[in-house]
């Protein structure tokens, strides 16, 4: 299955002022949002570094100060904001004025993952943990799942993406 378009500015340019981008662990969130935010001057902001405490991913931040968080980063004019996490995501996408959703199939996450290796002070039994985890994204049902991901980006009313293929975000890119 190929990118999607779903919607589309009269001039045919994604506003770029605030991007929102959603997808598996390991779907290429992060190389994305370095990209974008770099092309466009804007910060990138991890949702993992709201979410967990310190630099590993041991210990959750309390949710209502993970959604304070997020919410002071999403009343900036300008950011390029990713993450898997849906409850966070939720809570800023009336901000955004453009949707990214990631969508590879989950072959292709681990093996992004095995290849960046581990993050932080992530353990090797976190690292393990991650590729189990990516591997059941359509299988989930939490906030971070396929199901509802594809449910934020059908709801999003401006501009929005589906990309599953790499190949189709670098052609996104060098345009």
């Amino acid at each position: 299955m190929h990118s999607k378009l779903l919607a589309t500015p009269k001039d045919n340019r994604m506003d770029c002022l605030r991007i929102l981008i959603i997808g598996n662990s390991g779907a290429g969130k992060s190389w994305l949002a370095d990209r974008l935010a770099e092309k466009y001057g804007s910060p990138h902001i991890d949702l993992d570094s709201l979410h967990w405490l310190g630099t590993g991913y041991n210990e959750a931040r309390e949710r209502s100060e993970a959604i304070a968080l997020v919410k002071s980063a999403a009343s900036q004019a300008r950011w390029t904001i990713e993450g898997i996490y849906g409850w966070l995501v939720s809570e800023i996408a009336a901000n955004a004025t453009a949707l990214i959703w990631l969508c590879p199939d989950e072959e292709e996450c681990i093996k992004n993952i095995q290849q960046r290796d581990r993050r932080g002070n992530a353990s090797e039994q976190s690292f393990s943990d991650l590729l189990d985890w990516a591997k059941t994204y359509r299988l989930r049902t939490g906030s971070s799942s396929f199901g509802v991901h594809q449910r934020i980006f059908e709801d999003f009313a401006g501009t929005k993406y589906l990309f599953r293929e790499r190949t189709e975000v670098t052609r996104f890119l060098d345009r």
